[in-house]
């Protein structure tokens, strides 16, 4: 069985995310530490780590993890931008590790027409720096697949690739799978044998053990649209099969996944795009959601 969750507010408090989410039934969640799309960010106080942790503890999640602000852009060739980047990097991963998360997944950037080759060495040399400031973290950096929009890097797993090869110490760094971005970047995800030649592509790239945490997003746009643009599961143009496959693939059984789907403030949605994929698992066992134990059900 796969580990389910989805992204969830932190509004009114870090801890009201763990709440929420154990509301919809998510197994993990992510999270932002701070506002997205703001430089300052409020330092977490000790009552709000006390409160998130305890939460977490009483939730039983087997993941929480944060996803990065994006301002940040560690590909830039403006110099001035490029180190405001590396800080707010490096303070957003000392946020996680206050609160004890088990990743920070980010965009690695946008070249901003200084070419890919150049902008995927620069997010090397930035992810060394900002790594070996913090020596002994032990939250992940997972770098995340993108659209292809503008000039945004990651839209190819090569990118991904040389960004890892290109670290003088890559162990802290994996990668994190975004189904709408690689989709909409040309990866064909909708029939099993189309799937399968994505993930041969991307274990020869980088390699499936780097693969840490998937995003669950259908696609409003059709394949090699290089547009970001979320869809419910099974409603966009990826369409049910493409998400039967990977989450009946066993491979990445252990990697949390978590959705990024359209939502109103009660978070309905989720509850329902869990319950598809959910049903998408022959034979699997639903004494947890009060249901028989090992009951077949069958996938929509």
């Amino acid at each position: 069985m796969k580990t389910l969750g989805a992204h969830m507010s932190v509004a009114g408090g870090l801890h009201l995310a763990i709440e929420r989410g154990v509301s919809v039934g998510c197994d993990a969640i992510q999270i932002f530490t701070r506002n997205s799309n703001q430089w300052a960010a409020k330092p977490i106080a000790a009552e709000e780590v006390l409160a998130f942790q305890s939460a977490r503890s009483r939730s039983g999640f087997a993941a929480v993890v944060a996803h990065g602000s994006y301002l940040i852009n560690l590909a830039s060739p403006d110099p001035a931008l490029r180190r405001r980047s590396i800080g707010a990097f490096s303070r957003e991963l000392g946020r996680c590790e206050r609160l004890g998360l088990d990743a920070l997944i980010a965009h690695p950037g946008a070249h901003m027409g200084a070419g890919e080759a150049q902008g995927v060495r620069r997010v090397a040399r930035a992810l060394d720096r900002i790594l070996s400031s913090r020596p002994g973290g032990r939250v992940a950096v997972l770098l995340e697949t993108t659209a292809g929009q503008g000039s945004s890097i990651g839209h190819r797993f090569e990118h991904l690739r040389d960004i890892i090869g290109g670290m003088e110490s890559s162990d802290r760094v994996g990668v994190c799978i975004d189904t709408c971005h690689i989709f909409a970047a040309g990866y064909d995800l909708r029939t099993p044998s189309t799937y399968e030649d994505v993930m041969e592509r991307l274990d020869r790239a980088v390699g499936l053990k780097k693969v840490q945490a998937f995003h669950l997003n259908d696609c409003k746009k059709d394949l090699g649209c290089r547009v970001d643009r979320h869809e419910h599961i099974g409603k966009g143009f990826i369409g049910l099969a493409g998400f039967r496959s990977l989450m009946n693939d066993s491979r990445f059984d252990s990697v949390p996944m978590f959705l990024e789907t359209p939502k109103g403030a009660d978070c309905a949605e989720d509850r329902v795009n869990l319950a598809v994929l959910r049903g998408m698992w022959p034979g699997r066992e639903t004494a947890r959601r009060g249901k028989t134990k090992g009951a077949r059900v069958e996938g929509p």
